[in-house]
């Protein structure tokens, strides 16, 4: 049985095997044992009141991703506690907890540094921000470092492709980046400070880097109708 046993990964049975102890199946459960907490509890509550309850499958995804925040990933026995809450086949939460890469099923860091290699970003620079990455962090797609304050992802298309490169920090997105504002960042990360999100090129969001070309004029105020504006010709309000 050990045998057979050496040749599987697992986290929670590791010390067990190593001391050559021996678990029933019950003691086994209870280690496992995932509960969500008072604050979770009253979370799932208000979130399932939105949906009939012949309906509450379709709270799976935001149910998971409240067992992910508390517990840092998504073992089985938490997604077996999702299912059971709504009351849906285990087998089928697990399929959709490993079909979405916003879930984890093993334990990952503190920051989750995913990093965009589509084609916008990829046009832009993402693949040497990426292998920056790895130099840095000395991780590859998928690792996780041993003090388990870092974890790399390749991602794809993030949805700010007019800020590319890209990269996230757990849910905090960094825009427009180079070596220099990455090196920062991580820098930063390594002090658990996290920097502030956004454009690192002194952009405010998305407006061409030269600055505006339109709506360069503040706005109207309440109330504008578009009678009182100027005839451009006449100087006088339109009728």
């Amino acid at each position: 049985m050990r045998r057979l046993l050496q040749g599987c990964r697992s986290i929670h049975m590791s010390s067990v095997l190593r001391t050559g102890g021996q678990m029933d199946a019950c003691a086994m459960r209870d280690m496992l044992k995932f509960e969500f907490s008072e604050d979770n509890q009253r979370r799932v509550k208000a979130l399932l009141a939105w949906y009939p309850e012949a309906e509450w499958k379709g709270a799976l995804i935001p149910l998971l991703d409240i067992a992910q925040r508390q517990q840092g990933w998504l073992s089985i026995s938490a997604v077996q506690a999702v299912a059971e809450i709504i009351k849906v086949d285990p087998m089928k939460a697990f399929e959709a907890a490993q079909f979405y890469t916003m879930f984890f099923m093993k334990p990952r860091g503190k920051y989750v540094v995913s990093v965009c290699t589509s084609t916008p970003c990829k046009l832009r620079g993402g693949d040497e921000i990426f292998e920056a990455c790895k130099k840095a962090l000395n991780l590859v797609h998928g690792q996780t470092t041993p003090d388990m304050q870092f974890t790399l992802k390749e991602d794809y298309c993030m949805g700010a492709c007019v800020n590319a490169p890209v990269l996230a920090v757990n849910d905090d997105m960094y825009e427009d980046l180079d070596e220099k504002s990455l090196a920062d960042i991580l820098a930063k990360l390594r002090k658990d400070k996290l920097p502030p999100a956004g454009p690192q090129n002194g952009r405010c969001a998305c407006e061409p880097k030269g600055g505006p070309t339109t709506l360069k004029t503040p706005p109207p105020p309440p109330g504008f109708m578009m009678q009182d504006l100027p005839d451009p010709k006449t100087k006088k309000k339109c009728q």
